[in-house]
């Protein structure tokens, strides 16, 4: 196999805390011999699980990058027992364009893995977590929200596993994260996801999804960061007592829960984000932009639950998904 061109600027094995790199040679127009420098910290003390920490896998959502980044000052080696390896900027060439895809490839980290070594910069990337940092791990958290297309009730997610040792693994780390709302997550497609890469090597996984607009709030930042610290005191490396509010835990059985548009037009939403919506309801309206005089087309649920996310833009495209109803488990 072809080694991965990136390598680490600091040692992820030592301990103390270091600042530094994951470099990818990258030649381009204005850099023969240019890097693409994805910054990284290791903080380590001493034997103790392994967390890998990740935000901007989307380079258009912010609530990671605040939490993470934090972290990054905040956090002292004497305060934990293990290793946490903190990613602030997974897809590090979106992030710095405020972009969902990398400028340079258009690369999808996120639908991107196990990727190629010998790829496009976003597959070394992806390629690089598969194989190098990956294995390390003992359980990953990858933050996510709505970018600049959606907007989503604050939760944290976990999915429907075949292990199902695994699976409650994973809903005990989610049930730790304490976000508002606890989702169990049907994905459009899983094919490529970091999501599927995490939890087909054995490893616990907690997604988010805390907000959108391609911002991030002091409310979703705020559940960002307590939900971080819950994390890791529950994975044993870091001490003290989780802070632990309600929840509202939600289910997502199966595509009924997706309304998709059909056509192009300015998107009117009908309901807002957590209000609860009768199968039928309408969820949104779509009107025509080229004309005036005409009734807009209706976008209804094809079941009862509440709304947990929503089209952000004012726009919407044909395909683009309008709404997403979930049901409030019992």
């Amino acid at each position: 196999m072809q080694e991965n061109p990136i390598t680490p600027t600091i040692p992820l094995d030592q301990d103390g805390i270091n600042h530094g790199f994951l470099r990818l040679p990258y030649s381009r127009d204005d850099s023969a011999w240019g890097s693409i420098m994805v910054p990284i910290t290791v903080i380590q003390n001493g034997a103790g699980p392994t967390g890998l920490l990740t935000g901007a896998n989307h380079g258009d959502e912010y609530e990671g990058p605040v939490a993470l980044q934090e972290l990054t000052v905040t956090l002292k080696p004497e305060d934990i027992s293990g290793r946490v390896i903190i990613i602030p900027a997974f897809n590090y060439p979106a992030f710095r364009a405020g972009t969902r895809t990398s400028p340079i490839d258009k690369g999808n980290l996120n639908r991107s893995f196990p990727g190629r070594p010998d790829g496009t910069p976003t597959e070394k990337i992806a390629d690089y977590v598969q194989q190098y940092l990956l294995p390390l791990a003992d359980f990953a958290v990858d933050f996510h929200s709505g970018g600049k297309t959606l907007d989503f009730v604050p939760f944290a997610a976990a999915h429907i596993l075949e292990d199902k040792a695994s699976e409650a693994a994973c809903f005990a780390a989610m049930k730790a994260f304490n976000a508002p709302y606890s989702v169990q997550l049907l994905e459009i497609d899983n094919v490529g996801m970091y999501d599927t890469a995490v939890e087909s090597m054995g490893k616990v996984l907690i997604s988010t999804e805390l907000g959108g607009g391609g911002t991030s709030t002091v409310k979703s930042n705020t559940i960002a960061k307590k939900g971080l610290r819950n994390v890791l005191i529950h994975f044993g490396i870091l001490k003290g007592k989780m802070q632990i509010d309600p929840t509202v835990r939600v289910d997502m059985p199966d595509g009924d829960c997706f309304t998709f548009c059909e056509i192009d037009g300015m998107h009117e939403p009908v309901v807002d984000l957590g209000e609860a919506v009768e199968k039928g309801d309408v969820v949104a309206r779509v009107w025509p932009v080229d004309r005036t005089g005409v009734a807009p087309e209706e976008y209804r649920a094809k079941r009862s639950g509440i709304l947990i996310s929503r089209h952000f833009p004012g726009l919407i495209k044909s395909g683009d998904c309008a709404a997403v109803v979930g049901v409030v488990a019992n």
